[in-house]
C-alpha cells in the first residue's frame, strides 16, 4: 500500500499479484496477473474517487514483487503524462488535418522535439513554456543554439 499526496488529492494504492490464473489466462508468457485498487480523495472538496485496474505481466514473481509491479505501471503513466498527453492536449495533435504519407509522423517528431528542448530548458509546464516562446522568439531560436 502507498500513500501519495499529489495534484491536491490524497491518493491510497494496493497492488496485487497473483499466479494462481495463469493457467486460465489466454496470454503468452503470462508470468503473473496484478490488480491496482486506487483510492483518491481530493483534499479541498473531500469527494473520492475508487478505480480498479487489471493487468498482465510476463515477469514471473521472483523477477518483480509487488512495489516493483507498481513501479513498472506508475512509470508508464509518467511517460503517457509527460508525452502522450502534453501531445494530445497541448498541441492538439487528435485534430491535426495531416493523414497522409511522412507528414503525421514528421510532425510527431516535431512536437517531441519541441517538447524536449522545452524540457531541457527547464519548463515543467510545456504550454507555459510555448507561451512564453511566442512572446519572445529570440529565445525560441537561442535554445536552439541559432
Amino acid at each position: 500500500m502507498t500513500i501519495n499526496k499529489a495534484h491536491g488529492r490524497l491518493e491510497k494504492r494496493v497492488v496485487q499479484t497473483s499466479t494462481e490464473l495463469n493457467g486460465y489466462v489466454n496470454f503468452p508468457y503470462v508470468g503473473q496477473v496484478f490488480r491496482i485498487v486506487r483510492n483518491a480523495t481530493h483534499c479541498k472538496t473531500g469527494k473520492t474517487h475508487h478505480e480498479t485496474a487489471y493487468g498482465i505481466t510476463s515477469l514471473r514473481p521472483e523477477e518483480a514483487n509487488t512495489r516493483q509491479i507498481g513501479q513498472l505501471v506508475r512509470g508508464h503513466w509518467e511517460i503517457e503524462n509527460r508525452l502522450h498527453w502534453v501531445r494530445d492536449v497541448t498541441f492538439d495533435e487528435d485534430r491535426s488535418q495531416v493523414r497522409t504519407g511522412s507528414g503525421p509522423r514528421a510532425l510527431a517528431t516535431l512536437r517531441n522535439f519541441a517538447i524536449s528542448c522545452l524540457r531541457l530548458a527547464g519548463y515543467s509546464n510545456i504550454a507555459k513554456g510555448l507561451r512564453n516562446l511566442a512572446w519572445n522568439w529570440e529565445r525560441a531560436l537561442t535554445l536552439l543554439g541559432l
